[in-house]
């Protein structure tokens, strides 16, 4: 497949502004921030979005329904069809071409036979892009690979925008739920765990403030202030999504599986002295060791479905990661996969992510439907790629908005075990939320996206 190298962006939002001028359904995986690689692809050949009564397949001006099948299964028949007759490249970039888009928390779900998600967004939103414009942060080159249309170089020829992606906020942060309510909820989720029916639960919180203006002027702010090695700006149907995760879901090279739960945080402090005792101790706490390694084991039992047997390995366990806001525990598991499974099937056999669930997963989910009242969409499901030739990378998409209908949606939560306190457990859902606080509490009108 063509790989055409082109000039090194020093600014790329001034790259997606460009492209979002003239093409449709651009998405960024964004790699800048403690990453290696960007993304950016537009115009797809197709998209395929689950919702609802199943799953619809979107091309040009048509919309042909796929059934009520499994998506996954769909995605693969897709992904077979629209593959390029010669997949052979000679580098090492991560993508030539095949699906990128996300897969939401209640995707599990469905994939399990259970009810499809009745909320607004789709389950599945997927498009199937033959090229891309890939970035190597490390070494400052880039390409345009597989079959880039005329009208992506044009744009690319042109000086890049120095347009402003103007927004601003129209209103205060409103949450649900407050201490009370999370209170209430905190104390039922130790009643099942003391009852035996889990060992760990995540519960999460919601957070929305309504602004005007361009979304990808949003994400440039909040990039700024919560930016992960796994964050994505996708304009897919449901609306843009912004994340900033700071989490690898599941990564799929040649064969090998790798994912990178994170489980144990604390928030970061102004004082570096301080900052570093926090850190310290959240390294030392035996409870953060604990909640990590239940999701751990889950996560090995996950991966151990598709996994040579024997081949599943944690060869990090409890490493602190640090970023804008927050402290995190991390660990990294591994496994080869068996020569009869792909990416899909990957998926089916792990989403959503234990790491966002509790343990047992699937009695956790179920505590969380009952507790949190509604659907999770996006929060919590994975965004990224499959690609034609089998290789895959996506996040958990925490740290994550949604925009829609002139609001911004963002949620935090956090595992909770027995020997959890409420205050401290409510506490973490705000640091994990300070950055999109702070967004909308001190963000001026506009984010200029300057020319590169």
């Amino acid at each position: 497949m063509a790989e055409i190298k082109i000039p090194y962006p020093q600014n790329v939002l001034a790259v997606v502004a460009s492209l979002r001028a003239c093409m449709a359904a651009v998405v960024w995986l964004d790699g800048e921030a403690g990453g290696r690689y960007s993304i950016i692809a537009a115009d797809p050949q197709e998209q395929l979005v689950t919702k609802h009564s199943g799953t619809w397949l979107h091309r040009a001006q048509t919309r042909t329904f796929l059934g009520d099948g499994d998506p996954l299964a769909l995605l693969q028949t897709r992904l077979d069809a629209t593959a390029p007759p010669a997949l052979t490249h000679s580098s090492s970039l991560p993508f030539h071409g095949g699906a990128i888009g996300y897969f939401g928390y209640e995707l599990g779900r469905r994939l399990q036979g259970q009810m499809p998600s009745l909320g607004d967004g789709p389950d599945m939103a997927v498009g199937l892009y033959h090229w891309a414009f890939v970035i190597d942060h490390q070494q400052q080159q880039a390409w345009l690979v597989g079959d880039v249309p005329e009208a992506a170089i044009a744009c690319l020829r042109e000086p890049l925008s120095t347009n402003a992606a103007s927004w601003q906020p129209n209103g205060p942060v409103s949450v649900s739920p407050e201490f009370i309510g999370y209170a209430r909820a905190f104390n039922r989720v130790m009643e099942y765990l003391y009852a035996g029916d889990c060992y760990q639960i995540n519960l999460s919180r919601r957070f929305t403030a309504p602004f005007r203006g361009d979304p990808l002027g949003v994400y440039a702010d909040f990039r700024q202030r919560a930016g992960g090695p796994f964050a994505a700006y996708f304009e897919l149907p449901g609306g843009p999504i912004l994340s900033g995760s700071p989490e690898r879901f599941l990564q799929l090279r040649d064969g090998v599986v790798e994912t990178r739960p994170i489980k144990g945080t604390r928030a970061r402090l102004a004082d570096p002295r301080a900052d570093a005792a926090v850190a310290q101790a959240l390294v030392n706490s035996a409870k953060d060791q604990a909640e990590n390694t239940m999701i751990v084991d889950l996560l090995r039992n996950d991966l151990g479905r598709g996994c040579v047997t024997g081949s599943v390995e944690v060869p990090y366990l409890h490493q602190l990661e640090s970023f804008a806001t927050v402290h995190h525990l991390v660990s990294v598991v591994t496994g080869e996969l068996s020569p009869h499974m792909k990416a899909t099937d990957l998926l089916r056999d792990t989403l959503p992510g234990g790491s966002i669930t509790g343990a047992p997963k699937w009695r956790a989910m179920e505590i969380i439907d009952e507790l949190e009242g509604g659907p999770r969409g996006v929060y919590c499901g994975a965004m990224g790629y499959i690609g034609w030739d089998g290789s895959m990378d996506t996040n958990i998409a925490i740290r994550t908005l949604t925009a829609h209908a002139g609001y911004l949606d963002y949620r935090a939560g956090g595992g909770i075990v027995v020997d959890s306190r409420c205050h401290d457990e409510f506490a973490e859902t705000e640091s994990k939320a300070a950055a999109f606080r702070d967004l909308i509490e001190h963000t001026g009108n506009q984010s200029c996206i300057e020319s590169a």
